[in-house]
């Protein structure tokens, strides 16, 4: 009588490794703005906890986390976190706290605050940002370029337009882009014609071609438009 052979029995599937308790986020999504702040204060709380309560301090746009969130703005890693939690907060105690954070910073973490201002257009910026449009750092420089573009404002278009004639190569096409965002500022905040004459102001040609053309098409979507005024 043939032997029959009996079939090997499946290997077990291996096990997904748990991560330690302190990687847990669950409870930190669950915690309140008070136990959130505790966890960015205590000296035990791993970088992964606080980078967790940064993010969900923001998501809860807890005022009172603003000290201790813009505390963190110069550390190398939780800058992010910290940011990510600030910018969604609507109280001018961040904007305070972005602006005396350019007078400290330096570098990557200099243009992460730069960029975080971007985001909230804070106008009382601006002299600070055109200041730093003669930094050493060219990184900073575009950051603060794009900045000022995006808040918009007579000012800061001056001080853009200024910068045109002085710059050169990525850095101006970094301007001429300001410019332009510019305009379309103006036109959101319903100053067409301050747009139409940027926009015109860009048409020139030592502006970037790709700006210029970029500027022609929107004059000839605004002149076409029929909603444009009579």
């Amino acid at each position: 009588m043939a032997q029959q052979n009996t079939p090997a029995p499946a290997a077990a599937k291996p096990q997904p490794p748990v991560p330690p308790a302190e990687f847990h986020e669950g409870a930190i999504e669950k915690m309140s703005a008070a136990d959130l702040i505790a966890i960015l204060k205590s000296s035990s709380s791993s970088e992964f906890q606080k980078s967790k309560a940064c993010v969900r301090l923001g998501e809860l746009g807890a005022k009172e986390a603003v000290p201790v969130l813009a505390s963190f703005l110069s550390s190398e890693h939780l800058n992010v976190y910290a940011r990510y939690g600030l910018e969604p907060i609507a109280d001018p105690a961040v904007d305070d706290a972005l602006r005396a954070a350019l007078l400290k910073l330096k570098g990557n973490l200099l243009i992460g605050v730069i960029n975080s201002i971007n985001k909230r257009r804070d106008a009382k910026a601006g002299p600070a940002l055109i200041r730093l449009m003669s930094d050493s750092d060219a990184d900073v420089v575009r950051a603060a370029i794009a900045a000022l573009g995006s808040i918009g404002g007579d000012e800061n278009v001056k001080a853009l337009k200024a910068a045109l004639t002085k710059t050169n190569g990525l850095t101006r096409l970094a301007v001429a882009d300001a410019v332009l965002v510019s305009a379309e500022r103006y036109l959101q905040n319903g100053k067409r014609t301050e747009a139409l004459d940027l926009y015109a102001y860009l048409g020139s040609p030592e502006i970037p071609k790709s700006v210029r053309l970029a500027a022609m098409n929107s004059i000839i979507r605004e002149e076409t438009s029929v909603n444009r005024p009579r």
